[in-house]
C-alpha cells in the first residue's frame, strides 16, 4: 500500500472577494498547479470580480474574468491548512490548528488598473514565497 501526502490547502479571504483574494488565488493556482488546493472567499462578496483587477491579471497572462466572488463559510476555513486574510478584520472565524497570515495590502476597490498593478505585483511576490515555503 502506498502512502500519499495530502495537498496543502490555502484559503484567501478579503471583504468582497473581488480583488486581492481573487488575484492571490489565481497566482497560487497558476504557480503551484495541482500541488495545492486553492480557495478564495469574502465576508461580504461583491457581484463580480473588479474589472480593473481582471485587466491587471490579464496583463500577466491570467484570466480571472469568469470567476465569481464567493461567501466565506466556516466549512471553507475548516477545510484549509493556511488562511490568508487581506483586510477582512475580525469576520474570519479562527480555528485551532490552522495557520493564519494577515497580508496588509491596499484595497483595489474603486481603483484603476494603474493603481492595481503594484498590488498585483506584491501579491505575486508573496505567492511565490508561499509556493516555495509550501514545497519545503
Amino acid at each position: 500500500m502506498s502512502t500519499t501526502t495530502a495537498r496543502p490547502s490555502v484559503l484567501f479571504v478579503c471583504v468582497h472577494n473581488a480583488g486581492r483574494s481573487q488575484m492571490a488565488a489565481a497566482f497560487l493556482a497558476h504557480l503551484a498547479g495541482d500541488r495545492v488546493d486553492v480557495r478564495s472567499a469574502g465576508s461580504a462578496p461583491a457581484d463580480s470580480v473588479n474589472p480593473a483587477v481582471a485587466d491587471a491579471m490579464k496583463e500577466v497572462g491570467i484570466d480571472i474574468s469568469a470567476e465569481t466572488p464567493k461567501m466565506l463559510t466556516v466549512d471553507a476555513v475548516q477545510a484549509s491548512d493556511v488562511v490568508i486574510t487581506m483586510g477582512c478584520g475580525d469576520t474570519c472565524p479562527v480555528f485551532p490548528g490552522k495557520r493564519y497570515l494577515d497580508w496588509q495590502l491596499d484595497d483595489p476597490a474603486g481603483q484603476g488598473v494603474d493603481a492595481v498593478r503594484p498590488i498585483r505585483d506584491e501579491i505575486e511576490r508573496r505567492i511565490r514565497a508561499l509556493v516555495t515555503e509550501l514545497a519545503a
